[in-house]
């Protein structure tokens, strides 16, 4: 009570120094936490960043040395000569490129019936769509490739991207299923005044208003696409077609790991996937506050 008093009896410029020197205090608390939780985070990538700079000699030196002396940047180099490194970053960028087209798109068409249009058993159908989500891939996957190789898709980039054109994972669905139901219905009253089908609504209305959660969406298959080792591992026989992830595997041999190659190769198959966040930084944020505020 004596300390309420005091407070209340203080000069308003005094309450005002007070309430100034709280925040920035609060303020000045949560940003030392982000920064220690920043390091945290950082300390694998700082890890290998510093591996990939080594001497085969010095990487499990101990204590660990950060700083590499000296730093032997011709690792990148033999890296790229140790396996064919470019052509696996070419066949990668093909894949996810064509993939992330398709599961976008495909994904924004079934989620926009999902939301908008009515047609008989379209929450039956919902929910099995959000069923597979439950189901684990290693349950589907043997009678998929059998599937696939009965058509003769083995051994071709087919099956890692025709999928993406037929709605590609539920989760996309569900999520731009939920972004579209935060969008006005007089939006689409008024095209529909104006002359509009439901296909140029979608094109015209729906689509540019949507490139948060399309961003988000994107970013997510291309970080899936990228990062793909199972099925290339399934489908791919030959060498020449072979993507990152498999390339990767390339430098662990089973008597010896070239530790100091596979960081260097690491760090370049990283690049892409931070350039892309990067780029869509701003609509990845907005579309995260903004999905899924309608159930």
């Amino acid at each position: 009570m004596e300390i309420i008093k005091i407070t209340n009896d203080l000069p308003p410029n005094h309450k005002v120094m007070s309430l100034r020197v709280a925040k920035f205090s609060y303020k000045l608390l949560i940003y030392v936490l982000l920064v220690a939780m920043s390091i945290v985070f950082l300390f694998p990538f700082l890890w290998m960043l510093s591996t990939s700079l080594k001497d085969s000699a010095l990487i499990f030196q101990f204590p660990p040395q950060w700083i590499p002396d000296p730093i032997r940047w011709k690792n990148y180099a033999d890296a790229f000569q140790y396996a064919p490194f470019l052509r696996y970053f070419l066949n990668s960028t093909f894949i996810t490129v064509l993939g992330v087209i398709g599961e976008v798109m495909s994904a924004a068409v079934v989620a926009y019936g999902f939301a908008r249009l009515q047609f008989w058993g379209k929450n039956v159908l919902f929910i099995i769509v959000l069923a597979t989500m439950m189901l684990p891939g290693e349950v589907t996957m043997i009678p998929v490739f059998i599937m696939f190789s009965k058509i003769g898709w083995v051994d071709t980039y087919l099956p890692l991207i025709i999928p993406s054109y037929f709605g590609g994972p539920a989760f996309f669905i569900f999520m731009l299923r939920q972004f579209f139901l935060t969008l006005p219905t007089e939006l689409e009253e008024a095209a529909r005044i104006d002359g509009c089908n439901t296909f140029q609504i979608f094109n015209k209305v729906m689509l540019p208003l949507s490139k948060p959660a399309l961003a988000v969406v994107a970013i997510f298959s291309f970080h899936g696409k990228w990062n793909d080792f199972l099925g290339p591992l399934i489908y791919l026989n030959t060498m020449e077609k072979f993507t990152v992830q498999l390339g990767l595997a390339m430098f662990q041999g089973m008597f010896k790991t070239e530790w100091a190659l596979l960081m260097a190769a690491s760090i370049m198959v990283l690049l892409p996937v931070l350039t892309m966040f990067f780029f869509f930084q701003k609509y990845f944020i907005e579309g995260i506050k903004l999905t899924g505020i309608k159930g």
